[in-house]
């Protein structure tokens, strides 16, 4: 093979950020990696992960072959024609006998494969589908909830620009979250002028960073954010100001706050109350604030809680809608529903923040007689049996259905359970891009072309939801033929014509992915055709984001799709200003509701709340998903890109390795209620005592080269129960699994 001395633009896949790189190929593996300092929202960084991803591209075992699960459980590779046939023949079945409704989605997107997700949706209206969920269903749900009531969208932090920032649960210097996050963590802790606060029960990377650290006990973040909210109050450090012209129903939340007994928190949590006064005191009398809540809080207790008291620091204190503070933002395309009427699901009711099915229910879903329960599920990039909570329940609910359809490079633990498995491109095969567009006053997006051609027997997902549609017959020919000929004689008269189609039938904006990707898609340059959703979405932009869009240099939606299609190293698609953000407010007058009736309740009620969840069985809190240096997300499906840490420690105090007898390097046994599994001790004196942590990404069933699988490291969720779930929102407690810990003879 011959070495590509080229550089080829494209992105990291491994968090939201989603970070600009460069890559040289020889033949098909990634020689060189690093950043694109003309990426137009990372400038060149990266952190170590991305310099990694031929692991990604070539450290894994691919799937090239439709495979078919036989009655005796094994797999046999059939042809695409076959494949699709097949099931769209059961998906019909199921939707004949038991309606649309009973046909279920999962995933759809990963951390930087959104493009093929957007045109599920078109396959799921064929068939009358309505339930779906995925990842951030046992994440951000809970804070979307609260979104949802307060300023009626995501918000971000201006950390860059920040007096006071504020980590709830988040350890940036491993997870990122935040663009270019060392530098920028760096650039706060050498500033006097700023200040960094980290609330973690671990003594994190960040957190040595930091000005303060509130080392909170395990679960009690409530408790802490209750304490700071209080003196807020009761010293009167609030922004009157602001309260008045934007907010409404202020005084209820300030009355509430006004008997919160500080003192008491402080003892819950774990922290000395001077040091939460300190806190407290720092934050409300800053010039600007921004905070940023992340999975150690939202996949723990009162997690909708703690979201609703960390957005009440910054709405207190009126930090909103001005440099340094926390923002709202446009979209290229909203990941999910802001509404204050969840819809829920149709066997146990739960309730769906952003229009989601929690994962913690989907089992309960499935295995039950309840006639509407779920009869298929269709699962795209994501890999839910290793992923969610309690793996023995989820696959006994896989193994429950009629049909278990999953699209994918390799062959994942779901996979392994599905009847059909479909082998896609992977994420440098095709174009591609994120809808992770969460920035302010200046939001970018990155339509990523492919590096490699498709590896031979898969196909990108569009294609794939395509040819299902097709087989369906969900659209007339005369529809797309029309549309055919209109995108042949320019992008004018394709406007006209699809407008003057949605007049007379509306059922074309349900099918509009699938219409655009057959019709507009073949016209569009160096074959992007899976980017003509885009331009569906560029029209929305200018319709709800004109002043912005144009300030951004784009004076029409087709210079700004073309600009989509040409941005190599991504484009800014709005520029707003700072009294733009108030148009983002969606309630009466652009004013923010600060009462949440239900959650004030919850505040109320912390008196009589649990704060410790252990028990004599089970006297150890474990964090079940640490990020470190070395681990991401599971499309790492080899063990071999990590350079420390490969076996996936587990981390414990010295206190606690000294009460129950663990040595370092030596093994352990971790018991709770739903399983046992086996670890190496590391000793690490960042934990308190009583908390021990596993870390993400690990406990992948690898095939062998005689056919067999290898696991390394602990599968967590083989540890985790779906039970343990946040009242409102229905997000786990991975990161707080009451468990048992001993040492093993050696």
């Amino acid at each position: 093979m011959t070495a590509d001395t080229a550089w080829h633009k494209s992105a990291c896949i491994l968090c939201e950020n989603n970070c600009g790189i460069q890559i040289q190929t020889d033949g098909r593996r990634f020689a060189k990696i690093r950043g694109d300092k003309e990426h137009v929202a990372t400038a060149g960084y990266t952190c170590n992960k991305a310099l990694r991803l031929d692991h990604y591209q070539n450290g894994g075992a691919r799937l090239t072959s439709p495979l078919r699960r036989e009655t005796d459980g094994s797999f046999t590779p059939i042809d695409w024609d076959t494949a699709i046939r097949e099931i769209a023949a059961r998906l019909k079945t199921v939707r004949d006998t038991h309606g649309g409704e009973s046909i279920f989605f999962y995933g759809g997107g990963g951390q930087g494969n959104h493009l093929g997700g957007a045109y599920s949706g078109a396959l799921l209206r064929a068939l009358g589908a309505r339930y779906r969920s995925n990842p951030l269903a046992q994440e951000k749900t809970g804070e979307g909830f609260v979104d949802a009531h307060l300023t009626g969208g995501h918000t971000t932090g201006d950390f860059a620009r920040a007096e006071v920032s504020l980590f709830l649960g988040k350890n940036p210097w491993q997870s990122h979250g935040v663009p270019r996050a060392r530098t920028v963590l760096k650039d706060i802790a050498k500033d006097p002028a700023r200040t960094m606060i980290v609330i973690d029960p671990v003594r994190t990377e960040t957190a040595d960073l930091a000005d303060i650290h509130l080392q909170v006990k395990p679960g009690t973040d409530a408790w802490c954010l209750a304490g700071i909210l209080g003196v807020l109050v009761q010293e009167d450090l609030l922004d009157h100001a602001f309260l008045t012209t934007h907010t409404t129903g202020a005084e209820t939340v300030i009355e509430q706050l006004r008997t919160m007994d500080v003192a008491r928190c402080a003892q819950t949590c774990g922290v000395d109350e001077d040091l939460l006064r300190r806190t407290a005191r720092t934050i409300g009398t800053a010039s600007s604030v921004s905070t940023y809540e992340d999975l150690g809080v939202q996949q723990g207790p009162n997690s909708t809680l703690v979201s609703y008291l960390n957005k009440l620091t910054w709405l207190l204190t009126g930090n909103f809608a001005k440099p340094g503070a926390m923002q709202p933002h446009s979209w290229i395309a909203p990941l999910a529903r802001y509404s204050t009427r969840p819809h829920r699901t149709p066997v146990t009711g739960a309730r769906m923040p952003g229009g989601l099915v929690p994962c913690n229910v989907i089992a309960e879903e499935i295995l039950t007689d309840h006639p509407d329960r779920f009869r298929a599920v269709i699962i795209e990039s994501s890999n839910p049996a290793h992923s969610l909570a309690d793996s023995a329940a989820f696959a006994q609910a896989l193994a429950a259905l009629d049909l278990v359809v999953v699209i994918d490079i390799a062959l994942t633990e779901t996979g392994r359970q599905a009847d059909y498995v479909l082998p896609a491109a992977s994420q440098f095969e095709k174009w591609e891009a994120t809808f992770f567009t969460f920035e302010f006053p200046h939001n970018t997006f990155h339509l990523r072309a492919p590096v490699l051609d498709p590896l031979p027997g898969t196909l990108p997902e569009p294609e794939i939801y395509a040819r299902l549609i097709r087989e369906l017959q969900a659209v007339p020919r005369s529809r797309l033929t029309l549309l055919h000929a209109a995108a042949l004689l320019g992008r004018t008269p394709y406007k006209l014509a699809f407008a003057a189609l949605a007049a007379v039938d509306k059922s074309t904006f349900a099918m509009a992915p699938y219409l655009l990707y057959e019709t507009l898609g073949p016209t569009l340059p160096d074959g992007a055709r899976s980017a003509a959703v885009l331009w569906a979405l560029a029209q929305r932009i200018a319709k709800e984001y004109p002043t912005a869009m144009r300030r951004a240099g784009h004076p029409s939606a087709d210079a700004l799709f073309n600009a989509m299609l040409g941005g190599r190293s991504g484009i800014t698609f709005t520029e707003d200003e700072y009294a733009d953000a108030w148009n983002y407010v969606s309630h009466p007058g652009h004013r923010i509701p600060l009462p949440i009736p239900e959650l004030l309740g919850l505040l109320a009620d912390l008196d009589t709340t649990p704060a410790v969840h252990t028990s004599d069985d089970f006297p150890i809190v474990l964090a079940a998903g640490q990020r470190r240096a070395f681990t991401a997300n599971t499309i790492f499906r080899d063990h071999t890109w990590r350079k420390r840490d490969q076996q996936g420690t587990l981390r414990v105090s010295p206190h606690d390795a000294e009460r129950l007898g663990l040595s370092d390097g030596a093994l352990a046994q971790i018991t709770t209620s739903r399983g046992t599994a086996q670890a190496v001790v590391e000793i690490d004196a960042r934990l308190q005592p009583g908390h021990a942590a596993l870390p993400n990404g690990f406990g992948l069933d690898l095939p062998t080269k005689d056919g067999a699988t290898d696991r390394v490291g602990v599968a967590l969720n083989t540890l985790t129960d779906l039970t343990w779930r946040d009242p409102i929102a229905g997000t786990p407690w991975h990161k707080h699994v009451p468990a048992r810990i001993e040492p093993l003879p050696s």
